[in-house]
């Protein structure tokens, strides 16, 4: 099993190119059962969770190349619609496949969903969805069974709201499935994140027609049928953060190209009032994409203490409250962290715990007492983001850090140490099982 070893205290300064969003290219991906045409990707990451749902396409009759810089999806067979538990197990993200499977075969047979264990995250707004446009669901033997009888599904207006705000993948479920279905769709309350603005531009020039995606109401006229594409994968708004987070940990200065500063509002929000800044080299050039800016990030010298709150997008991002969380294990102050989202996402704090950083849990938020310095030692890694935070701690801190259990990151991560290390940092890999 990998882990990471690093030597701390080294000041990152260097380029940082963000790659394609892993949580946008999934459901993307998945998006190639919907037609009998190919569908080409652009900027799709090289990520253990990208080849996850290669490996259940392609038991589920999609053929996939790699050719012109991009990822060739193509569904030849149809008659398989079982996703199973090997790998499904995985990653949750194979949920994505239960919508478009539906709407286009007929039928689907999805394993119940793996993933990080970073608190319940239950599937039922993706089944409530799907019952409304007329799916007959039942569970067998830890499987989802959804058929839709007549063998199409129908349109009606469907509330995807939960307890913890609005279900991104489930909305990419119902918004996939309602392009094939039969009338006019409306998902209130449907996930705002751009990830759903970049699937639903890729459902639209398969020939979907979708209206709303990135509001809270989206409607969608289903179609008879979706042709293929050529879309390019948004860059990944969570790695940019992670390395915003990474430069400022280390007072260091990183220039980020492809940074989709235009969905970090709420990020560069929180950094900027912690003395983090985040500068585009291109101020006010009129070519300049929103979503692929070229940008500098730096630091303070002395971090100030802030207040944060994880919401739905636009809010603070969950996938971010860790790598955050780090970096104000260094502030100068009090800081509170208010976890929303994910109520018991806080597996890394024992961990920071062991650096030498003062963290008190109290239910959903735990304050952050700063202190000069982080100690390196061992850590565990939990989840994918948990991982991130611990590598950014680790470069700050004094003396060594050992990463265990780094499998985690490399779901989300492309070469994370590869990256960080041409930046300045002193990583590597190592596969403990050798020692």
């Amino acid at each position: 099993m990998d882990t990471f070893v690093i030597e701390g205290g080294r000041r990152l300064d260097g380029t940082i190119r963000i790659n394609g969003s892993k949580n946008a290219a999934l459901p993307l991906m998945a998006a190639a059962l919907l037609s009998d045409q190919p569908l080409t990707l652009r900027g799709v990451p090289d990520l253990a969770d990208i080849r996850n749902m290669r490996r259940l396409l392609a038991e589920l009759g999609v053929e996939i190349g790699d050719n012109d810089g991009g990822m060739r999806l193509h569904a030849v067979d149809e008659s398989e619609s079982h996703a199973r538990y090997d790998i499904v197990r995985t990653m949750r993200a194979s949920i994505c496949a239960l919508g478009p499977m539906l709407a286009r075969r007929g039928a689907a047979r999805v394993s119940m969903p793996g993933g990080c264990a970073i608190g319940d995250r239950p599937v039922d707004l993706h089944l409530r969805g799907l019952v409304a446009l007329g799916a007959h669901i039942e569970l067998e033997g830890g499987d989802i069974i959804a058929k839709a009888p007549g063998g199409r599904l129908k349109g009606d207006t469907i509330f995807l709201g939960g307890a913890f705000g609005s279900t991104v993948l489930g909305t990419a479920n119902v918004m996939s499935a309602a392009t094939l279905a039969e009338g006019t769709t409306v998902i209130e309350s449907a996930a705002c994140e751009p990830e759903i603005v970049d699937l639903a531009r890729l459902l639209t020039a398969m020939g979907a027609q979708i209206e709303g995606a990135g509001s809270p109401r989206i409607t969608i006229r289903g179609v008879e049928s979706l042709g293929g594409a050529d879309h390019t994968v948004i860059p990944d708004r969570i790695e940019a953060a992670t390395y915003m987070c990474a430069a400022a940990i280390t007072n260091g200065s990183l220039v980020l190209e492809d940074c989709p500063l235009d969905c970090l509002l709420a990020v560069t929000d929180r950094l900027e009032a912690a003395g983090v800044h985040v500068d585009p080299l291109e101020p006010g050039a009129p070519e300049a994409d929103p979503m692929r800016r070229r940008v500098r990030v730096t630091a303070e010298r002395v971090l100030r203490p802030i207040e944060v709150t994880t919401q739905p997008h636009p809010g603070f991002p969950t996938d971010v409250q860790a790598q955050l969380m780090a970096l104000l294990c260094l502030a100068d102050g009090n800081s509170v962290v208010t976890e929303k989202i994910f109520p018991e996402r806080f597996l890394h704090v024992a961990e920071l715990s062991r650096m030498g950083a003062r963290l008190f849990r109290v239910g959903n938020t735990v304050v952050v007492s700063g202190v000069r310095t982080l100690k390196g030692a061992p850590v565990m890694a939990s989840d994918l983001r948990a991982s991130a935070g611990l590598v950014l701690a680790g470069l700050a801190a004094e003396g060594t850090t050992v990463v265990n259990r780094v499998y985690h990151l490399d779901r989300g991560y492309e070469k994370m140490e590869e990256r960080l290390a041409a930046a300045g940092a002193t990583i590597t890999r190592v596969d403990d099982r050798a020692a």
